[in-house]
């Protein structure tokens, strides 16, 4: 089992830091989820992105130790798909 990681994550939508720490060996899809979840944000997961140093992060099988991610690391979730700017 790997450590537990404390990660910052950003959420886009509605401008909110959640400070999370989880297990290393967590999916970049279930990291989604928590952070959606806990920012009350009731879109469909696969409406949005996880970004770490400006890249989207693989999700198919990737955990956070996979992707590189560092503690305290801040990581940004936002939609997939941007509405323009009018």
């Amino acid at each position: 089992m790997t450590a537990s990681l404390p990660i910052r994550v950003t959420v886009l939508d509605s401008w909110e830091e959640v400070p999370l720490t989880l297990p290393g060996s967590t999916s970049i899809a279930d990291l989604k989820r928590t952070a959606l979840a806990t920012s009350r944000i009731r879109r469909a997961p696969a409406e949005y992105v996880v970004k770490y140093n400006g890249a989207e992060l693989y999700e198919p099988g990737n955990t956070l130790a996979n992707a590189g991610i560092v503690p305290n690391g801040a990581l940004i979730i936002l939609r997939r798909r941007r509405n323009p700017v009018r």
